[in-house]
């Protein structure tokens, strides 16, 4: 009875894994409810990080940075405190040896595989961030938490490659979906920025934990986020024009933060010289920017309400703009963790209000909450990325569908900008400052498993580098290879000689056979990936390289032609997989 029952229980998981790979439906159905956990995840993590602003400050839900001003001054404190909590959670990170895994990276690098603690690192980090008001969102642990839950469960079902980054994509956008009640941007960022593509084979699951997402959300009595908007306009091409240009700028501000907040943290590893203690610093430096304007504090959601119902002066929204990009910057090169997803949305809404109001100076007639909108998803695209998405959220928030014309208009032209002039969304942006090679989310991990160790043959010709041309021919006759490998007597590398050379007419027999060897410089390593590998190719003009270990022993060659045509089923492997044909 006791072995009976381990093994009808592995039989159980083997028959749940079958059917999750061969029926669609079952994949829907996995997908909704890792959306509905996700929903649920994202709720409870919200109102961690409110009651935090609750104990320190005072306020209720979603208020904080909606205060007037913060009338005890002794309550700032709590950014410094919340640094201190930085600073213990970055020890204790530093003797894992290695930074958390975000969503984003794990599904272009590791095939959507996110390390169980990972997920509440960063959960942990990004709740006491924003709860003790430093100027990042909440975003970042929705989509952490929400693609987590589907990674862990991914992995223990052994989903395939595809599936389990579809089933993270879906878990992070169902999350981010929950926190706006919004569910068609939650399936479109899953989309553009954690799966990296639309197909047929994904939409459904996507768009399935989507909704599961929202509904849960709904059913436990939270609101969708809406944004009240002009009932009725006409949308004329001057407004197109003045939008066009919004969009524009944003693009341009969109990159100048990305790159400030690099320069940040340059400037700021440089002044504390590496000390563990800048989230200490960066809370004391938050303190004179909150009793400004409490409208820096946490990510923003009350000041944008707020200022888009009282129609503040220009004067005011530029001095808030500055203040709040300020304390953005100061958080994240600091070492609090967070995103830019809603402080980028309460960037764009300053920055459009302030354009609108602008604008009607000049006689434009454009009204400024319209602005306040557009300037949104445009700021939004260009650091966050996702045109379609923060299209898809301003409907949803808006239920405006004739304001969707210049919202897109704008979006799309602050996207090719940022594309065009930078190249990065803010999420790849700082994992390539890292050192990392991601450009988008797009599943690039299996070129870095695609190495000259895997691909290499080991059935090449060895000739000792002491032999003359006499012995080579005896060694290699004609026909019997086209090119042979030297190596000393301990097997290290000393070039390759092509056998058409070795037996040209007119060469002397007695001569030694490394006057005739090629590439004695240029070799693989067995970790070297494809993508090195056919730079390598390229920059030396060989049609094969030698493959050596650390010391120089030979292990193998690789020859480019199979190469490349490892790389080209690799990519239509991968064509196939996106489309469903696998």
């Amino acid at each position: 009875m006791s072995v009976s029952r381990p093994r009808s229980r592995r039989d159980a998981g083997l028959r749940l894994r079958r059917w999750l790979r061969e029926s669609e439906m079952a994949f829907i159905l996995l997908a909704a409810t890792v959306g509905a956990v996700a929903g649920a995840t994202a709720m409870v993590q919200g109102w961690l990080a409110h009651e935090i602003q609750h104990l320190f400050y005072g306020v209720t839900i979603n208020r904080l940075s909606a205060l007037a001003s913060i009338r005890h001054p002794w309550r700032l404190l709590a950014l410094p405190l919340g640094g201190l909590a930085m600073v213990g959670l970055s020890r204790w990170l530093a003797r894992r040896g290695r930074a958390p895994i975000d969503v984003v990276e794990a599904n272009a690098m590791q095939g959507g595989r996110i390390p169980a603690m990972d997920n509440l690192v960063i959960c942990v980090q990004t709740i006491v961030s924003n709860g003790c008001g430093a100027s990042v969102g909440l975003e970042a642990t929705y989509a952490q938490m929400g693609g987590g839950f589907a990674s862990l469960v991914g992995q223990w079902l052994a989903l395939r490659r595809v599936d389990l980054r579809t089933l993270v994509g879906a878990g992070a956008g169902a999350a981010v979906g929950a926190a706006f009640g919004a569910p068609l941007a939650g399936a479109f960022y899953a989309f553009e920025i954690v799966i990296g593509a639309y197909s047929t084979a994904t939409v459904a699951p996507v768009i399935a934990a989507s909704l599961a997402a929202v509904s849960v959300m709904r059913a436990l009595g939270v609101e969708p986020w809406l944004i009240a908007s002009t009932a009725s306009r006409s949308i004329t091409i001057v407004d197109y024009g003045a939008y066009a240009a919004l969009g524009l700028l944003c693009g341009v501000l969109g990159i100048a933060i990305m790159r400030f907040v690099t320069a940040a943290e340059g400037a700021m590893q440089t002044l504390t010289r590496g000390s563990p203690w800048r989230p200490l610093l960066g809370g004391l430096l938050l303190m004179p920017l909150a009793w400004i304007s409490p409208q820096t504090l946490s990510a923003g959601h009350g000041a944008l309400h707020l200022n888009m119902a009282t129609s503040p002066t220009i004067t005011f929204l530029f001095t808030v703009l500055a203040l709040k990009i300020l304390a953005s910057v100061i958080s994240l090169s600091s070492g609090f963790r967070g995103g830019l997803f809603f402080a980028s949305l309460f960037l764009g809404s300053l920055a459009g209000q302030a354009f609108g109001e602008l604008a009607n100076v000049y006689g434009l007639g454009i009204d400024p909450n319209d602005a306040a909108l557009v300037g949104m998803a445009a700021l939004s695209v260009s650091i966050v990325g996702g045109p379609i998405t923060l299209a898809m959220l301003m409907l949803e928030i808006t239920h405006d569908f004739a304001l969707m014309g210049v919202v897109l208009t704008a979006a799309l032209l602050s996207s090719a900008l940022t594309r065009e002039a930078f190249g990065y969304s803010f999420s790849t942006w700082r994992l390539h400052v890292r050192g990392s090679d991601i450009r988008s989310p797009r599943d690039i991990g299996w070129m870095f498993t695609l190495t000259a160790g895997r691909m290499m043959r080991r059935d090449w010709h060895a000739v000792s580098s002491l032999a003359t041309v006499e012995q080579f021919r005896a060694m290699v006759p004609l026909g019997a290879a086209s090119k042979a490998v030297l190596t000393d007597e301990q097997g290290h590398y000393h070039g390759i000689v092509p056998t058409a050379a070795a037996w040209a007419p007119g060469v002397d027999v007695a001569l030694p056979i490394a006057a005739l060897a090629t590439l004695t410089q240029a070799t693989l390593l067995p970790s070297t990936d494809i993508r090195q590998c056919l730079g390598a190719f390229d920059a030396a003009g060989a049609d094969e390289l030698a493959v050596v270990d650390g010391v120089g022993k030979v292990l193998g060659v690789l020859s480019e032609k199979h190469a490349r045509r490892r790389y080209l089923e690799e990519i239509e492997a991968a064509q196939r997989r996106m489309f469903g044909e696998n």
